[in-house]
């Protein structure tokens, strides 16, 4: 128990819940606060400590015993920060703003102090006489390149400001995060006539409706926004004024002029970016991202970036000229939108495929895919099984919890589910964890999945589209990551890799969405059991390439963005963030009218206020090695225990404990190749 914490604070010491799940039944708002001070007060004794130690530095006394410190703190933060993501609020946003500094100051405190990189630096330069084990010593090499890389090497003064960079940009962050979510609540469509919502399917339109009702605007209709440019309910509203209207609300966000504006603090925080790779010794924040990934290099990255985009642009001018066709036959003389885009995509991929999102939904139940598709592959791949636990506390009514068992029937970790959209949750689709996995801490994972799935009213299904299916099994991958760690340092827990391979393993996952196995087991009407049609399965197989086109270029356009913002140098001075952004896909040759980026630069989130700055090609760069092992399943019989365990051994269950290309060519046997992913993506003449 931390003596400076009130025994009374559910954070004083370890949850005694299984598998330390924390004990959200007894957490308050405002425990967080004297959580806090006591735990960055505990840490930073714990690390002065090593670092005064009169003794000769060893890996155990230094690096292990840095490994070992801080677990109050990592307590605190780690529901902390799920929660001002998952369901926050004012308090928890005035704390974050408050806390979001004095974290910053207190990691450079650590990897600024010269005492403990002497250590480090010490140990590094002897490590060949020290006898360390494949682990440890890769353990040792990262924490001295982590040393490194937060300037533990430079002059005084340029630490000096080196300390006042992270902390204005913590600051930013936040703000970035909260602007962002109070201005897409705000923006949030309201519709007074149900009407004007022909289209959308009756749980939608009812979800709509429940959405209202919780705001408080009975009768009439809400459509939230989800984070992406491109809103789901496009692909089927006909109204297209009121498909406009969506648009607009969507690509308005953070860019008003009012008080949520997230201009200013967007070119701020890439200036400070931009001064701190300076100060570190790069020619910009890209460089320094990169140089620690599997990329390595941002000329890689954006090369990449760089050989897909002509046959991706190509593709996507094509498909609109066809969409444009459509479009004329029901307004002659109109000109296609991008608001236009998913709407009339669907009433082709209907045309060509006979199939479209409306026929799809009823045989997409939640709790039937994730039962009996999410849970079942991974069932089938590695042996898991998973057992609801409604005994347990969660941070809000709507999470589910799930007991995660071995194949030998050993317990694993626990599962949350967050699945539904609320005002008190940040956009978009994520993992994290609440307790990590590790032999030196003796931690197992508690991991959580979050979605933004509109709810239906009280009693009714909740049906999902073919793309919240596909992130539902994406996002498990994540998940599986986490519960399949076997590592003994915690810094190398589960999704502890670089962020340029982290969304590798989340990518494969969704291959199982459609295998014929799996979809067999959970594709299935909610009123009548029948299965999903064989015409449908062989048309949704056939449509795979449809529209990749258009999804390739809006995501190489937001990828190129990040790298624009992070490519400027310390000097560059950028008052005009809309003609930055044009200038930017002008020159990457992504400027396409009717295909804007994935995220427009105000409601970037990935790039301003979460991990992914510099490193959003990270997803089609993780696609590359996804690709390959995809082929890979097939070339040796798919959905089997064998591969799974495979699969397990050589890549899930590492972690970040070795060098993540390498393990990569132990499961695969060589290194990667590209054209496993040209193909899938009907690019081969990139």
């Amino acid at each position: 128990m931390n003596s400076q914490l009130s025994p009374d604070n559910p954070f004083a010491k370890p949850s005694e819940l299984p598998y330390g799940l924390p004990p959200f039944d007894r957490i308050r708002d405002e425990h967080h606060a004297a959580a806090f001070e006591a735990g960055l007060a505990e840490h930073a004794a714990e690390v002065e400590a090593i670092a005064a130690n009169p003794e000769p530095a060893t890996f155990d006394n230094t690096v292990v015993a840095l490994e070992r410190s801080g677990s109050l703190l990592t307590r605190v933060s780690s529901v902390f920060f799920n929660l001002t993501s998952s369901d926050t609020n004012p308090a928890l946003q005035d704390l974050q703003a408050e806390i979001a500094p004095k974290l910053a100051a207190h990691h450079d405190a650590i990897h600024l102090d010269p005492r403990l990189y002497a250590r480090v630096r010490e140990l590094f330069d002897n490590r060949a006489a020290l006898g360390l084990d494949e682990e440890s010593a890769w353990l040792l090499e990262r924490v001295h390149t982590d040393f490194r890389r937060a300037g533990a090497g430079l002059p005084e003064a340029d630490q000096a400001r080196l300390r006042e960079l992270n902390g204005e940009l913590s600051t930013l962050s936040t703000r970035f995060q909260e602007n962002l979510l109070r201005d897409t609540n705000d923006l949030a469509v309201v519709v007074d006539d149900a009407s004007e919502l022909a289209g959308l399917s009756a749980d939608a339109v009812a979800a709509a409706r429940e959405a209202a009702n919780s705001r408080g605007e009975q009768d009439r209709y809400l459509l939230s926004l989800n984070l992406p440019t491109s809103q789901p309910l496009l692909a089927s509203l006909e109204n297209r004024a009121l498909r406009e209207r969506l648009f607009r609300a969507s690509t308005a966000r953070g860019n008003r002029g009012n008080d949520n504006d997230n201009s200013a603090v967007l070119t701020r925080i890439a200036a400070l970016r931009a001064e701190r790779a300076a100060l570190l010794g790069y020619p910009h924040h890209a460089a320094y991202v990169i140089s620690d990934e599997t990329a390595r290099t941002s000329e890689a990255a954006v090369g990449l970036l760089e050989r897909l985009a002509p046959a991706a642009v190509a593709n996507a001018k094509r498909d609109a000229e066809e969409l444009q066709r459509y479009l004329e036959q029901d307004i002659p003389g109109a000109t296609l939108e991008p608001w236009d885009w998913a709407f009339y995509g669907e009433r082709v991929r209907k045309a060509r495929y006979d199939i479209d999102e409306a026929t799809l939904r009823p045989y997409f139940e939640l709790d039937r895919v994730l039962r009996d598709g999410v849970f079942f592959a991974a069932n089938q791949l590695y042996g898991l099984s998973f057992t609801e636990r409604h005994d347990l506390p969660t941070y809000h009514p709507e999470v589910r919890v799930f007991e995660v068992f071995d194949a030998d029937g050993s317990p694993l970790g626990l599962f949350l589910g967050d699945y539904y959209t609320r005002d008190s949750k940040r956009g978009g689709a994520w993992m994290n964890t609440f307790a990590d996995q590790s032999y030196l801490l003796g931690g197992r994972p508690v991991v959580v999945n979050n979605l933004n799935i509109s709810r239906p009213p009280e009693g009714e299904p909740t049906l999902l589209t073919f793309d919240e299916v596909v992130t539902a099994f994406h996002e498990f991958g994540h998940a599986l990551h986490a519960l399949m760690s076997a590592v003994r340092y915690p810094a190398f827990s589960g999704t502890n890799v670089p962020r340029d391979f982290v969304e590798y393993p989340s990518q494969v996952n969704e291959m199982w969405m459609l295998w014929p196995q799996v979809l067999a087991n959970y594709a299935k009407h909610h009123e009548t059991g029948e299965p999903l049609p064989q015409r449908l399965v062989e048309r949704l197989q056939e449509s795979a390439q449809y529209g990749q086109g258009h999804a390739t270029t809006e995501y190489l356009a937001a990828a190129l963005l990040d790298q624009a913002w992070h490519g400027i140098s310390a000097d560059d001075d950028i008052d005009d963030v809309a003609r930055f952004e044009a200038a930017a896909l002008e020159k990457a040759g992504v400027a396409l009218r009717v295909v804007p980026p994935r995220y427009r630069s105000t409601y970037f989130a990935h790039v301003f206020s979460g991990g992914y700055s510099a490193g959003y090609y990270s997803y089609i760069w993780s696609e590359v090695l996804d690709a390959d092992t995809v082929e890979w399943f097939h070339e040796n019989g798919g959905l089997t225990r064998a591969n799974g365990d495979h699969f397990r051994s050589t890549l899930l269950s590492r972690g970040g404990s070795t060098d993540s290309m390498a393990a990569f060519r132990t499961f695969r046997g060589r290194d990667p190749e590209i054209t496993p992913l040209l193909t899938r993506r009907g690019l081969t003449g990139a």
